[in-house]
């Protein structure tokens, strides 16, 4: 009996993995992305090229500035 309650507690101690949120949004201009249309770069979703390009430009702005 002992025996076959050690294995029950080590399940119930173990923390379930947390679920990483899907991105819903563009970054650059908050649209809502739809699958049809969605333009993948470094690991996050723009609605198109245009606002991958806008998003990168507003990072490296605020780098500069950082950096000053």
């Amino acid at each position: 009996m002992a025996e076959e309650a050690k294995p029950q507690q080590a399940t119930a101690t173990q923390e379930p993995k947390p679920q990483e949120e899907k991105q819903t949004n563009c970054l650059a201009c908050n649209k809502p992305l739809k699958k049809i249309s969605r333009y993948y770069r470094n690991g996050k979703f723009y609605c198109n090229k245009k606002c991958w390009i806008k998003a990168t430009k507003k990072n490296k702005d605020s780098e500069d500035d950082k950096k000053k």
